[in-house]
């Protein structure tokens, strides 16, 4: 189902700080170029979209604008969206002049720069290729991708990280999701939890993972803390006003009861295909602060059924509590990181009371207890794919023996981040993400990538 415009802006942000779904049409111009290569998409303000033949499409890596190879192109996917972005100018390549061109006018009218937001399952490769003026507003909390026009359709510069369909635009029929809510809110009539998946995640949010718990199948998101103990520079359930931009989804406000959730969880492992429960979801903080719970909670669940999967999705920072949910009945861990150096992590998370150091510690218990270990590791073209990044992830991988690598997204300004972090350019070139994936299965050839929490029938593939 594609967000409508009225939806997005349920979240988007403030009117000084938010991007326009487009399109309302799309205009191919009637000039044509013999050329392979997609062509720059711009915006008009209005919502409308339209290539420019003469410029060819660009991305950007860090700061530096790029050619996507062919490799790197792929038609953009179903349930993906494309925004405008307020004051950006758009940069394309002129191919006769060999040089990358910022257009802010085109035809003596000003335009836009276009991206698109990826549907789950896909990662970017490379960003958006665009100029930001100095008083161009901050962009909300998304990830924005080089987009271009070929062939008479939208083509981005990504790559499907996970075959796994449990989020794809087709597997969601509108009526059986209605009747789902129905049906749990029914069952679950005094069961908060179930109240705040069904009336925030899936009504408000059209949360694809709180709709796949109505439709009782695969993957069950588990909320259970409203406190964290990091300030993520783009957290998406808390933002400080002096930031500019929203959170995009309202955090949990409650602390739910190891009833509620055992309520909640049991008949979904026990009857639910390729069953997961995954404690720590994008509407709450940190759920290892209610380690206690969740603690008490897996052992109740685990009395009554052996079935399914039990998922903890975490910053890991606290070991010692990992241990303790290990002993209760834990089967794997997403632990998330921007960075694989402590340097550039602590300036995102912003961590309290917990270091860099005690992520790596919660890995090594997780490892100790022959646990399935992922890493939420958020794609950020010019900084994952660089040289000294790359040693830096190999040395955790091999240090922890990590099973799977989940290609997410980050979303945020990139602008916003690279200054956050002093994000100018690599000493040595980024070798990019195609290459940095091939880099990696090279170097440790146990590990897969992907983009969903797997189930236990399925690590052995």
């Amino acid at each position: 189902m594609r967000r409508t415009f009225s939806q997005f802006m349920n979240y988007a942000g403030q009117a000084k700080s938010f991007v326009k779904l487009v399109v309302k049409k799309i205009f191919q111009n009637s000039r044509t170029i013999h050329n392979s290569h997609p062509h720059l998409l711009v915006s008009d303000g209005q919502g409308n979209v339209f290539d420019i033949p003469e410029l060819e499409m660009a991305g950007m890596s860090l700061k530096q604008c790029r050619m996507p190879d062919e490799a790197e192109i792929i038609d953009m996917p179903a349930g993906s969206n494309l925004f405008e972005l307020p004051g950006r100018i758009p940069v394309g390549y002129d191919r006769r002049a060999d040089k990358f061109i910022p257009l802010p006018y085109y035809r003596g009218k000003p335009v836009f720069a276009v991206a698109a937001f990826m549907a789950p399952a896909y990662s970017q490769i490379l960003r958006s290729a665009f100029q930001t003026p100095q008083a161009a507003p901050r962009l909300p909390l998304f990830a924005y991708t080089a987009a271009g026009w070929r062939d008479d359709r939208f083509c981005v510069a990504a790559m499907r990280v996970d075959a796994d369909i449990r989020q794809d635009v087709g597997q969601f029929d509108e009526n059986d999701i209605a009747n789902g809510r129905l049906a749990k809110l029914k069952s679950f009539s005094q069961n908060r939890l179930v109240q705040h998946l069904v009336e925030n995640c899936v009504d408000k949010y059209h949360c694809p993972a709180a709709q796949n718990f109505t439709l009782d199948r695969w993957e069950c998101p588990v909320p259970t803390s409203p406190s964290c103990n990091a300030q993520c520079v783009g957290c998406i359930s808390q933002q400080l006003k002096s930031t500019g931009v929203r959170a995009t989804q309202d955090r949990l406000n409650f602390v739910p009861t190891v009833d509620e959730i055992v309520e909640l969880t049991v008949p979904h492992l026990e009857s639910a295909p390729r069953a997961i429960i995954s404690f720590g979801q994008g509407c709450e903080g940190e759920p290892l602060i209610q380690w206690k719970l969740i603690e008490q909670s897996i052992r109740e669940i685990r009395k009554r059924t052996r079935r399914g999967t039990i998922n903890i999705n975490t910053n890991a920072s606290y070991p010692n509590a990992v241990e303790r949910l290990c002993h209760a009945g834990l089967d794997s861990i997403r632990a998330s990181m921007n960075s694989a150096r402590e340097t550039f992590y602590t300036k995102y998370y912003v961590p309290k009371n917990y270091s860099f150091q005690n992520v790596l510690e919660s890995m090594e218990v997780m490892r100790k207890h022959d646990k399935w270990i992922s890493l939420n590791y958020f794609i950020f073209p010019g900084l994952t794919d660089d040289p000294a990044e790359i040693e830096a992830l190999l040395a955790i991988v091999h240090r922890y023996r990590i099973d799977y690598i989940q290609m997410r997204n980050l979303n945020i300004d990139p602008d916003w981040y690279m200054d956050e972090l002093r994000l100018d350019s690599s000493p040595d070139k980024p070798i990019g993400i195609l290459a940095w994936k091939a880099k990696i299965e090279k170097e440790a050839p146990w590990i897969r990538f992907g983009y969903f929490n797997p189930p236990r029938e399925d690590w052995g593939r």
